[in-house]
């Protein structure tokens, strides 16, 4: 399926987004389920991180196994959703580990070639769903081979290390360069669902969330990551603030994306245009600054 099809595939029901949220917080956690958070993720990925994104303010996780063990028994609507680190000789063992704990996701990230996802796909072993975070260069070139893998029941395209990869500037580089639209044309085609990046709170955001939801739309996405600016609950006060924020920021989110589900093909390439120019801008102001 190219995105030509999916924009012309109007007929077809179009879901909302699955929202990710990364915490490790059990309160919190319980939170973005009750407002419509699909996933709570806990990030086990700890290997190489500082030193790819340092200088960049992304999240750096610091969660552990037995964060899945308290939140998991929690949910009863949102699923669990484990990021583990790069594969490495431990990896089968924190797979493991992480399923045995309540893992219903497992997600590799960083990985460079066909035979680290086949690993991959043997040490989850059909008992959770295996989930590629595809964020490398590596990743991009050997994708064709990757898609005629059986097991993969997920594709996540990490917009920022995937653009580190590339030696870009910007994190949404990859939208507008044609990388991101041919990486989705070819996921979808294999029939496996696939989302990409994050996305801000309604109203804010460099690229504004808007417009990176109607990309999403345009695209086929089906899943999205709620970024920390969406809900940074480490520097609220109070859990009723915190819930507050859930319920009005989520309430924004369907509302806009109600009007993207119903977006004609014109308004979403007219959308792209609009991306491609906003990031050309902030590229710009990036080298200019530097």
């Amino acid at each position: 399926m190219t995105f030509i099809d999916i924009l012309n595939r109007r007929d077809a029901k179009i879901m909302p987004l699955k929202l990710m949220y990364i915490t490790n917080n059990p309160k919190v956690a319980l939170i973005a389920q009750k407002y419509g958070v699909s996933r709570i993720w806990i990030d086990l990925e700890t290997f190489g991180k500082e030193e790819r994104q340092k200088g960049i303010n992304s999240v750096k996780s610091h969660h552990c196994l037995n964060d899945i063990k308290v939140i998991a028994p929690l949910l009863n609507e949102a699923e669990m959703y484990v990021r583990v680190n790069p594969w490495n000789e431990n990896s089968a063992n924190e797979i493991t580990q992480a399923i045995d704990y309540g893992a219903k996701y497992v997600m590799l990230p960083m990985w460079k070639s066909k035979e680290e996802v086949q690993n991959f796909i043997a040490a989850v072993g059909g008992r959770a769903k295996a989930v590629l975070l595809l964020e490398t260069k590596q990743a991009v070139e050997c994708l064709d081979e990757v898609l005629k893998l059986k097991g993969i029941d997920e594709i996540h395209i990490g917009l920022n290390d995937l653009h580190l990869s590339y030696g870009l500037d910007f994190m949404f580089q990859p939208l507008t360069d044609g990388t991101v639209e041919t990486l989705c044309a070819k996921i979808g085609n294999a029939g496996i669902p696939y989302g990409f990046g994050g996305v801000a709170k309604i109203g804010e955001g460099m690229l504004p969330a808007e417009k990176i939801i109607l990309e999403h739309y345009r695209l086929g996405s089906s899943r999205v990551i709620l970024s920390r600016s969406f809900c940074d609950w480490e520097k609220l006060e109070s859990m009723s603030e915190v819930e507050e924020v859930f319920s009005r920021n989520i309430k924004a989110l369907r509302e806009f994306e109600a009007y993207a589900q119903n977006a004609d093909v014109e308004t979403l390439r007219e959308n792209k245009k609009q991306v491609q120019a906003c990031v050309e801008e902030i590229v710009k102001a990036i080298k200019a600054s530097n």
